[in-house]
């Protein structure tokens, strides 16, 4: 599950070349390809008041997009990188699905500012989705530190996998699991501390396995609402970026999809890799 090639979702207004250089460690896990994609939606190319099209403006849309993706170009071809380029006219959704799949890319990157056509394709794809949040003063690859946030869905198993295909640029990773405050609702204490105990064994297992890989880790169990804790695991820890895989089971699936994850790709100043279920 190695990441060769990238596609690189820009609309040059949250993310920058920087923001690409800032992945650039992907190179030393089989990263070779990147291609970028410019798409110019029709509504911002039409006249107000309903007079129409504007063609002019999409030709000078177009021309200022090839010049920006010339000059990136030229800097990963100065570092031995292939890379190409698509500027399109239409709707973000469907242009970057088609992209993806037409260049059978491993992953994703694209802004935080269209969280709900995010989750769109993130319904209608299995390719990863990485929102990027770049912040120059960092300094640092997102990959360095990344917090695990797992439900035990095969998506999260899919998010390992990934994570494993990245140990030559991991540092440490965090697990974390969330019990939902209502799958505990009018237990007692005995059974709560059953629950506990299971989903550590669980926790402790997923981290055997990336130690077996030679990869540091360490896990928490939290307990609560999974937005507000996933916050509060983030806060506590040193992580530079949230992995987590989109589809789950019952409720989970339905409140990720949904509210979790738009939530948190709106909230979170980290980058965010949204691993979905498997095509």
């Amino acid at each position: 599950m190695k990441i060769k090639k990238l596609l690189f979702v820009t609309d040059f207004e949250q993310l920058w070349f920087d923001a690409l250089q800032s992945l650039m460690d992907l190179r030393k896990v089989g990263l070779e390809h990147v291609i970028f994609l410019h798409v110019i939606e029709k509504e911002k190319v039409a006249m107000h008041r309903g007079v129409g099209y504007l063609k002019d403006e999409e030709t000078k849309l177009r021309e200022m997009a090839n010049i920006r993706f010339v000059d990136w170009a030229e800097g990963l071809f100065e570092a031995g990188m292939e890379c190409g380029a698509y500027i399109l006219v239409g709707s973000l959704v469907p242009k970057v699905l088609s992209v993806a799949n037409e260049e059978k890319t491993d992953l994703i990157v694209m802004g935080a500012h269209k969280g709900a056509e995010t989750i769109e394709i993130l319904r209608r794809t299995s390719i990863p989705v990485l929102v990027h949040k770049y912040d120059i003063k960092k300094n640092e690859s997102p990959f360095e530190r990344p917090i695990l946030v797992t439900d035990w869905s095969s998506p999260c198993e899919r998010a390992i996998d990934y994570l494993i295909a990245l140990k030559d640029i991991l540092k440490n990773v965090v697990v974390v699991h969330v019990i939902p405050e209502k799958s505990i609702k009018g237990l007692n204490r005995t059974e709560i501390q059953k629950i506990e105990k299971k989903n550590k064994k669980r926790l402790e297992e997923v981290c055997n396995t990336l130690s077996t890989e030679g990869i540091s880790s360490e896990f928490h169990l939290y307990m609560g609402e999974v937005v507000e804790q996933i916050k509060n695991a983030i806060s506590e820890h040193n992580v530079s970026m949230v992995v987590a895989g989109t589809t789950g089971k019952g409720a989970w699936r339905a409140r990720w999809l949904g509210g979790v994850s738009h939530e948190l790709v709106q909230d979170l100043e980290l980058p965010i890799l949204l691993v979905p279920k498997a095509g």
